[in-house]
């Protein structure tokens, strides 16, 4: 008698994925692993132009909740994220981009996601990393 009607949607199927790796916990968990990561990297520390980095950890921490279909608090309080716009202004290099994805992968790892969350979500991170470098070397 568990049998969804016909013409419902089973809630389940629409689960985000922030939903379904357990919420803002597991983004808390990840962004702050990949900041002790950065604090104790020096080049990559370098543009990071705050000395604590707790707001930096804050607004990635937000904005990936957001684009991962939790809360919209990044674009409440930040408008629209123009990741681009925003990287501009630092000299976003091959040697940063490895240093940046050398962090994020350990913070993914740490978070021991299921294989076809953990791809999503490292597949992204790729991407993202890509499409900040903005300086040739």
């Amino acid at each position: 008698m568990n049998e969804i009607p016909h013409g419902t949607v089973d809630p389940v199927e629409q689960q985000t994925f922030y939903e379904a790796v357990g919420g803002e916990e597991i983004f808390r968990r990840l962004v702050r692993r990949f900041y002790e990561g950065v604090a104790e990297d020096r080049a990559l520390r370098a543009l990071y132009p705050e000395e604590d980095l707790g707001p930096a950890e804050e607004r990635l921490r937000l904005f990936l909740i957001q684009y991962w279909g939790g809360p919209r608090t990044y674009s409440d309080n930040r408008g629209h994220p123009r990741l681009r716009m925003r990287h501009a202004p630092f000299a976003v290099d091959r040697a940063a981009h490895d240093a940046w994805l050398r962090h994020m992968r350990d913070a993914v790892d740490e978070l021991a996601l299921a294989p076809e969350y953990e791809r999503q979500l490292w597949d992204y991170m790729v991407y993202a990393a890509a499409s900040m470098v903005n300086t040739a070397g």
